[in-house]
């Protein structure tokens, strides 16, 4: 395993000075207005990842999904039309009843239908959201049904991965992507369709899970129980570090090592590793499929061409992680707030459909791994929580390594600070508007 000398402070943070180097105020994790702007300024303004295209791969396939991060009751429905992958708000346009649910209104549901019939009064809308039906429509008082379409949302699909955002003038998904979202095309991701998922509330701000898988200044303390007693010693005498950061505009990147597949020691892991050939970094044996080889991967993965080359982990703002590994799969997290002190964590992971028992379940134990380091983070994340939330300590000193933290947090306020300057001119033009109005109106009255 080959282990990485502390760089002199400074090495990564000195190539943004934008960033600086004081010690990071966190009030905006425990600030319940400030929890409020970002809603608004970022979950209603971005792109944000809903899943795979496999969800929905053929015409008439729908999911919903609850989205409390953009505000409160919003939901949206995700259907592949047979032409295209539209969302819309979850609503009917003649009294607003949730449109598609089952047993509880809360849960996300999926399905194949026709067209989607409303459980209150049987309004009809076909895949394309247009309303095609009116129970009883000759009560009605001039009614046109192309003025009632269900309520769009914009939708667009990236290398497979549908994302909606809820500003219309939004730039599109690609300009948002930028630069990483180019370099990744070409990635088979079609290929990796075998699929695990965990979901669960943590009471915890959502950018606080971003900061503890954006920095691996914690691993060789916070995971050394998931480690071969040696190989924890070496972690605890000398520490670990990444191969590259990088940041371009809003989005970040972190490259490592860690491809392990098969390990050079077998003693290195643990005896169930040893029998499936898996572990965290997922099954040794390579699927055979292109694509996955170093000299094959798209030019944003592994960018210093490495040879101890691991795992690259990509952070699209504002909460969505997309982590490659060496041994050819990939999985992804998301982050959804819920409050100021809790979320909702999604983690997804992807594989090539296994070919036969061994592969399954080499999988498998790849997938339970991954949950136990999960769980380490997130225990010591709502610790993290209750402590800021006595405001005894506020500002705190961040190292080079943890260099994508600062970038999140100066990011997610930028956001804020532009909306609420937006808000202010608004307001400030309705405000000198209002007082124009009033002025000519005293002129008018004068005159006569």
């Amino acid at each position: 395993m080959p282990f990485f000398p502390k760089p002199d402070a400074g090495s990564w943070t000195e190539n943004w000075p934008e960033l600086g180097t004081a010690p990071v105020n966190y009030e905006d994790s425990i600030d319940p207005e400030h929890w409020k702007l970002e809603q608004q300024a970022i979950f209603r303004k971005t792109w944000l990842q809903m899943g795979r295209i496999e969800l929905i791969p053929k015409k008439g396939r729908y999911i919903t999904r609850e989205l409390p991060s953009v505000g409160p009751g919003v939901s949206i429905i995700i259907v592949n039309d047979g032409d295209e992958i539209r969302a819309f708000y979850n609503m009917c346009r003649h009294r607003g009843n949730k449109l598609v649910w089952n047993d509880y209104p809360g849960e996300e549901v999926s399905g194949t239908c026709r067209q989607f019939v409303c459980k209150y009064h049987a309004w009809r809308y076909d895949l394309k959201g247009n309303l095609t039906f009116i129970q009883q429509e000759g009560e009605f008082f001039d009614v046109d049904k192309a003025d009632y379409p269900l309520k769009s949302v914009r939708c667009e699909v990236w290398e497979g991965f549908v994302f909606v955002n809820f500003d219309d003038d939004a730039e599109p998904l690609e300009d948002y992507l930028g630069d990483f979202g180019r370099g990744l095309k070409g990635y088979p991701f079609h290929e990796m369709t075998e699929h695990y998922s965990y979901r669960s509330e943590v009471k915890a701000n959502w950018k606080l899970f971003i900061d503890a898988f954006t920095e691996f200044y914690h691993a060789p303390i916070l995971h050394m129980k998931q480690a071969e007693k040696a190989e924890a010693e070496k972690l605890a005498n000398f520490g670990f570090e990444a191969l590259a950061y990088d940041i371009k505009g809003d989005h970040s990147m972190v490259s490592s090592w860690g491809g392990m597949s098969p390990p050079k020691d077998l003693n290195m892991v643990k005896p169930i590793e040893r029998i499936l050939h898996s572990g965290l970094f997922g099954p040794w044996d390579r699927p055979d499929i292109e694509g996955i080889l170093p000299d094959e991967l798209p030019p944003a993965i592994n960018p210093g061409r490495h040879k101890t080359w691991g795992t690259d982990s990509f952070e699209f703002f504002p909460n969505w992680t997309l982590l490659f590994w060496a041994p050819g799969w990939y999985l992804t997290y998301n982050y959804w707030p819920t409050g100021v002190d809790s979320h909702i964590f999604e983690a997804d992971l992807y594989f090539v459909p296994p070919k036969n028992l061994r592969q399954r379940l080499s999988q498998e134990l790849a997938a339970v791994t991954f949950k136990e380091y999960a769980f380490q983070d997130a225990n010591t994340l709502e610790a993290t929580q209750t402590q800021i939330g006595t405001r005894a300590v506020l500002d705190f000193p961040l190292c080079d390594q943890e260099i994508l933290l600062r970038h999140l947090h100066m990011t997610a306020h930028q956001y804020v600070d532009r909306y609420k300057a937006e808000q202010a001119a608004r307001s400030n033009g309705t405000s000198n508007g209002a007082a124009n109005g009033a002025k000519a109106s005293e002129k008018e009255q004068v005159n006569v």
